[in-house]
């Protein structure tokens, strides 16, 4: 896919011009409400930069850092709104389950919304599913 026909990538590009409110934008990555939220409070946190999903995502410092950030971000979010919630869910979609191809963190005050919505959210273990944000941060970890 290229980059142009990802919406994921224009919303992070033409953030002036996109229909999607920013919650959060700096020179690594963009945050913003999930469109079809499935929790109290739902954001993804996305790089500006196009990886496609978490299997493009690679053990060292670049890529370590770069969850670590996203992951800063999304917990910064939730904590200034949605501090009345104190469980909070950080992770990624892993293919086939990924919706977008651009790396994006799921970033979750629940409780989920209606409550059914957890399953999209746990992991399948080797079949894929969700791989909890902290998890995947050990994947990465620089030798």
């Amino acid at each position: 896919m290229s980059t142009s026909a990802c919406i994921f990538c224009e919303i992070a590009r033409s953030s002036s011009s996109s229909s999607t409110r920013l919650v959060h934008q700096d020179d690594k990555m963009v945050a913003f409400q999930d469109i079809n939220p499935a929790a109290f409070r739902h954001y993804l946190v996305i790089p500006i930069q196009h990886i496609p999903t978490v299997k493009n995502l690679q053990r060292g410092d670049e890529h370590f850092s770069l969850v670590t950030q996203m992951l800063n971000v999304g917990k910064t979010l939730l904590q200034l709104e949605a501090s009345q919630s104190n469980v909070h869910r950080f992770g990624f979609h892993r293919p086939p389950f990924n919706s977008v191809d651009h790396l994006h963190l799921h970033c979750l005050a629940l409780p989920f919304m209606p409550s059914w919505k957890y399953i999209k959210y746990t992991s399948m273990g080797p079949l894929g599913g969700f791989v909890e944000a902290e998890k995947l941060l050990e994947k990465l970890k620089p030798l």
